[in-house]
């Protein structure tokens, strides 16, 4: 079973940047999507951006095309997404989240990730 967990996550200004990354463990992310997610209270959990297994094919969310980017390094077993010209709108809890089967192709949907970090809380204030 893999563990994994998030962090970098923390108050900024809106305009301004944040990279928050996840490492799993018990488990290779190799060869495996990777996928964030954010959710804040009373609404559903939204998709941010996806990634294949190879780092070659990325999804992203309209609302967050060309601010964020989505990157793995395997070495490393960590997933990052680095988050430019934040605005008040994107404060949520990011969560990462990883497909089960190897090979499957990164996913915009929650119900295709079984794995789940704990998230960590973004806040973006004017």
């Amino acid at each position: 079973q893999v563990q994994m967990v998030e962090s970098g996550g923390g108050p900024v200004q809106a305009g301004e940047s944040l990279r928050v990354s996840c490492v799993a463990s018990g488990r290779t992310f190799s060869g495996y999507a990777l996928g964030w997610f954010r959710q804040v209270p009373g609404k559903e959990r939204e998709f941010v951006a996806a990634i294949d297994w190879s780092g070659s094919g990325t999804i992203y969310a309209d609302s967050v095309k060309g601010r964020f980017t989505i990157s793995r390094d395997n070495a490393k077993n960590t997933v990052y997404l680095e988050m430019n010209s934040l605005k008040p709108e994107d404060t949520a809890v990011y969560y990462c989240a990883a497909r089960a089967q190897r090979w499957d192709s990164p996913s915009r949907y929650t119900r295709d990730y079984p794995a789940w970090g704990q998230g960590t809380q973004v806040t973006v204030s004017t």
